[in-house]
Order: C-alpha cells, then sequence, then structure tokens
C-alpha cells in the first residue's frame, strides 16, 4: 500500500471521530485531505465526501439514538428540505470553478465558526428549547442543504450552529440530530453531482470504512464534555480549519482572476 494511502486511511480515523464527537468537521477534514493529500479535483472531492459523511453519518446517528440524544421529528423535517437544497447545490456546484468553490467552502466556515464561539445568548440557562416554527426549519433546512451540496460542507457545521443558536438545542442533542440530518442531505448532494464526477470508488469505500471505525470512538465520547467547552472547541476547530484552506485557495484565485 502507498504512503499517501496510508496516511489518508490515518485521517479517515480523526474524520470519523470528529462526527461521531461533534456531529460534524467530517466534510471540514474529506474535502482538504483528497484534495490537498489525495490530489483529487475538488469536484471529485466533495462528491467524495458527501459519500463518506453521509454514511459515517448514518452510522452514528443510531448510536446516539440509543442514547436519547436524537430529536428524530425535527431532524426529518429539516433533513427533508435540506435534501432538496443539497440535490440543487450538487447540480450547480459540478459547473463551478472548484477555486471558486473552495473559498466559499472557507468562508461559510470562518462564518460559522464565530457565530459558535460567539454562542446563544440566553436569559435562563434552565430555559426550554424553543420550537421553531415549521416553515423555518424548512427554510432553514433548505439554505443549509443548497450549501451542503454546492460545496460538499455544511454539514454539522452549519446543522449543529442551526439548531443551537436558532433552535436553543442543548449541543449534545444538536449533535446527534444533526447526524441524521447530514446523512439525508449528503445523500442527495451526491446524487446532484454524480451527473457530473466520477468518484474512484476503492479509495473512497477504505476511506468511509476506517471513518465509521472512528465514530465509534467519537460517540462514545459525546456527552460527557461539557456544552460550553464543546461549542467553543468546535468554533475554533471550524475556524483554524477555514484559515488555511483560505491560505491555500487565495492565491489561486488570484491567479483565476488575472487570467480572466
Amino acid at each position: 500500500m502507498e504512503p499517501t494511502i496510508i496516511i489518508v486511511l490515518v485521517l479517515a480515523v480523526l474524520v470519523g471521530v470528529s462526527l461521531g464527537l461533534l456531529g460534524g468537521g467530517g466534510s471540514i477534514l474529506t474535502v482538504p485531505i483528497l484534495t490537498y493529500v489525495l490530489g483529487m479535483d475538488p469536484q471529485e472531492a466533495i462528491a467524495a465526501s458527501l459519500f463518506i459523511v453521509g454514511t459515517t453519518s448514518a452510522v452514528s446517528v443510531i448510536s446516539h439514538g440509543r442514547a436519547g440524544r436524537v430529536r428524530w421529528k425535527m431532524g426529518l423535517i429539516f433533513g427533508t428540505a435540506g435534501m432538496t437544497g443539497a440535490f440543487t447545490g450538487g447540480l450547480v456546484g459540478g459547473y463551478i470553478p472548484g477555486t471558486v468553490l473552495m473559498l466559499l467552502f472557507a468562508i461559510m466556515m470562518v462564518a460559522t465558526a464565530t457565530a459558535m464561539i460567539r454562542g446563544r445568548k440566553r436569559a435562563d440557562d434552565s430555559e426550554e428549547p424553543k420550537e421553531l416554527p415549521l416553515a423555518r426549519i424548512i427554510l432553514d433546512g433548505f439554505l443549509v442543504g443548497i450549501a451542503t451540496g454546492l460545496v460538499g460542507a455544511g454539514g454539522g457545521f452549519l446543522v449543529v450552529p442551526a439548531l443551537t443558536l436558532l433552535g436553543g438545542l442543548p449541543v449534545a442533542i444538536a449533535i446527534g440530530t444533526s447526524l441524521l440530518i447530514i446523512a439525508m442531505k449528503s445523500y442527495a448532494g451526491l446524487a446532484g453531482y454524480l451527473f457530473t464526477v466520477q468518484i474512484q470508488w476503492p479509495i473512497v469505500l477504505a476511506f468511509t470504512a476506517v471513518a465509521i471505525g472512528g465514530s465509534f470512538i467519537g460517540t462514545a465520547l459525546a456527552g460527557k464534555i461539557p456544552e460550553k467547552t464543546l461549542r467553543k472547541g468546535f468554533g475554533v476547530f471550524v475556524l483554524v480549519m477555514g484559515m488555511i484552506v483560505l491560505a491555500q485557495e487565495i492565491p489561486d484565485a488570484f491567479a483565476l482572476l488575472t487570467d480572466a
């Protein structure tokens, strides 16, 4: 086995741990790994990420559900709306230059990280999570779905903030619920990309299998870390990754503008 493949499979464990523990971060790690380590084109990396993250999330949500950390009704409604947006984003993303997609990816990461670090102001920590209006859940789900399908991201790192900052769910429950939503939206986004992208299935399936193994580690740790620590740690992680991607892509963006 080539050293590069071994490195990628080791990193796949981190993808699974991130999804199981944080309910997100899978695409934040997977897209850069497939793009910068394996050398995949951004569109192919995004499509592969949608399969990897969707499948790993689908497995992880089972354990979270058994622990009572999934709001099934909200998740299914949000996820169904997100599937429509993700399919649309996947169709459109196949025709957008890879550099533009990666810049959008990084910008969303930085904006979301900022919101997570700042947190959601609540008058009373004992306040019960509010019920969002159905129309709001559908709209938020659709918009987040477009982001997921377009850049292979916006799974957990947009869904978890949406459920915590807007819906008032505790982070641990938002994480479990986000995994259900991520799985639904990822497969819809993948379906859109398959019209224009070919996937290297042997590599992707191996990555997925290892990531699923890592997700069991993350799930075992979930719910044992204080909510404030988990939220801020998640935000810092996303912010750092976003800055790394920006540093990688800004030179290419300038070159693209110069050529134009």
